[in-house]
Formats: C-alpha cells, structure tokens, sequence
C-alpha cells in the first residue's frame, strides 16, 4: 500500500542516520590528533568536531592544538579512516526497511567529501539505493548549518521546501534543514545524541528507524 504523506521528497543525513559510522570516525580521528599532540578521546571528539566538514575539522583541530597541523595530516586521516571504514561500518539498524518501504523519492545530503560518503555507502551495502542522489559539502558554497545543501538537493530533486522531510541526528543538521523550511525528524537513537539540542532546532525526536513511516503519515 502507497505510504500516505504530505511530502514529496525524504533527505536522508548519511552519518549516523544511514550508516553507523560515527563511533569509527570519531575513533581515528582522536587516535590521528593524538599521534601529533592533541590529547581528545573519542567522546570528546565527538562532542567537539560533530557535524563539521572535513576542512572545518582541520581547522579546529589546527586551532585547538595552537599550531598548523602536520604537512599531509589530512592524507593519513583519510586513508586510516577509510581502511576503518571499509572494514567496520554498517547500516543502521532498520534503515534499509525504511528506504524499501518509501514510495517517495529519497536522497542522501551530507557534510562529508564525496568519495568518504560514497564509500561509506559502499561498504555498508547502500550505494546503489543512492546512485544519482547523492549531495555533499561541495556541491554548494556554504554547507550545513547553513540551508543551502538541502536547498540544492530539494531543487535537484524537484520538491519544494516546505514538501521536504530530513532526517538527522545532529544539532548542526537540524539546524540547517529547519532553516531551509523543511520538516526535521531527529534521529536520537545514539548514546551521544544531543536530545535537548536536537529539540532546540526544530527536531521531533524518534528512536527506532522503524518509527519513520507513522511519523510521514503524521507530519
């Protein structure tokens, strides 16, 4: 049966929401700052550098540690995280039933550089899902927390605005797709999601993937 909804397009964020990638990324990149003087563990990294670009990531940590980061810091953080990736990282639980059952048009709109986030949705069984719907940082001047990511896939995808539904588990994301003028669910499933911060920023909170099809009825 066609799933009644009042939109016309779901925009999927990858990490976190698709893939449990998270704990992996924070993971290396704590062991990268660490190995060059910056002493973070994992959770702190992920309470200080969620919801960033890879350059924003760069530069904080550069300005955390005081000091330019080492010359090719951003090649051996890329080539740990995706050795990590290809190896560990998996789909989130229940997301793959929520993709099979939509009947709307879908996409993915990340803060991560492109070949990250198409491998990530390689290794975790989803990149064929997404071929040809896939956005990223560099697709527009000023991503997220900034609307114009969700803007851009909205306008690619050809669903006005305020017919659009995000799915997110950061502050920084929710932000941004309610400053676009979409409808923001907050995923909050993780031990480190930001429940209050997430409610802040427009988010209706839910759980279990599963949750996602009676919250499109309901919207």
């Amino acid at each position: 049966m066609p799933l009644a909804t009042p939109f016309e397009l779901v925009i999927f964020d990858c990490d976190g929401v698709l893939v449990d990638s998270e704990p992996i990324a924070n993971r290396i990149l704590a062991e990268q700052l660490q190995a060059v003087g910056l002493h973070l563990d994992a959770g702190e990294v992920m309470r200080r550098f969620v919801g960033r670009t890879r350059d924003g990531c760069l530069a904080f940590g550069a300005e955390l540690l005081n000091r330019p980061l080492p010359a090719g810091f951003g090649e051996r953080w890329d080539t740990a995280l995706f050795d990590a990736l290809r190896r560990e990282v998996r789909a989130i639980e229940g997301v793959l039933e929520v993709i099979s059952g939509l009947r709307i048009p879908y996409c993915v709109a990340s803060n991560g550089n492109r070949d990250r986030l198409r491998l990530t949705l390689e290794a975790a069984g989803l990149l064929a899902l997404f071929e040809g719907r896939i956005f990223c940082a560099a697709d527009v001047a000023h991503p997220k927390p900034a609307p114009d990511l969700f803007l851009h896939a909205a306008a690619v995808m050809g669903a006005p605005p305020e017919r659009c539904v995000v799915i997110e588990d950061t502050p920084t994301g929710a932000r941004a797709a309610t400053a676009a003028g979409m409808k923001v669910l907050g995923y909050a499933a993780a031990p480190h999601a930001d429940r209050e911060a997430l409610a802040r920023e427009g988010a209706t909170l839910f759980e279990r993937m599963e949750h996602v099809p009676s919250l499109l009825r309901s919207s």
